[in-house]
């Protein structure tokens, strides 16, 4: 962590008005909000973001995925997006603890249509045919089982940010089916298209898992 960042600068021009609000932020109150860790020696915050910690470094504006090798690496595109945002944006507020769909969102009828439309038949075709396989994904994403459908897990994508996937294996009346599940207060959090980043990478990740454990 204590490493030089100047080898990993990069443009990350797309996403400067994230980074220009988070570089005016209050340090403390901002890792409070958005329940991370700050780094004040190296003034950089470290937030999970689907199992993986990174790295964030305000002042130089650089982004980098944390492992245990040598070779860190910046975070791609739609996490940035999220973790900039999310940082910018969380709120401390508990969970409605209440499960609503994207649609059920404020308005997230409107919004997760057509090019927002989640990719969702592609988890009932990996898992529809196998529900049980999702919670041996879930087991390592370290996700916790649920008891909704078929099959269903939720995932702590971000620290106050969770999603839970739901499969239903096809019967005579229905194909396979999966769906996505935000707590009620998502939205208070995270504005739609960042839900929808949010989203998207959680389902990329389950089903990249898939291919390490099968």
């Amino acid at each position: 962590m204590t490493r030089s960042f100047l080898r990993l600068q990069e443009n990350y021009s797309v996403h400067e008005q994230f980074w220009e609000r988070l570089a005016g932020l209050p340090r403390e109150e901002t890792a409070q909000r958005a329940k991370c860790r700050y780094l004040a020696e190296g003034d950089s915050f470290v937030v999970s973001l689907l199992n993986t910690d990174y790295l964030v470094d305000p002042a130089r504006r650089i982004m980098i995925r944390v492992t245990q090798a040598s070779d860190d690496r910046p975070a791609g595109y739609l996490q940035q997006l999220c973790i900039l945002a999310y940082l910018v944006n969380a709120k401390d507020l508990p969970s409605a603890d209440q499960l609503v769909g994207v649609e059920k969102l404020d308005r997230g009828g409107f919004f997760f249509r057509g090019s927002h439309r989640l990719p969702l038949e592609k988890v009932a075709t990996v898992f529809g045919p196998n529900p049980q396989l999702l919670h041996k994904v879930g087991q390592a994403l370290n996700a916790v089982p649920r008891s909704f459908g078929d099959a269903s897990i939720e995932l702590c994508v971000l620290p106050r940010i969770s999603v839970t996937l739901v499969v239903w294996e096809a019967d005579e009346e229905f194909p396979a089916r999966a769906s996505i599940f935000f707590d009620q207060n998502a939205a208070t959090q995270l504005p739609l298209d960042v839900l929808f980043a949010v989203a998207t990478l959680t389902i990329e990740g389950v089903l990249s898992t898939v291919k390490t454990i099968t």
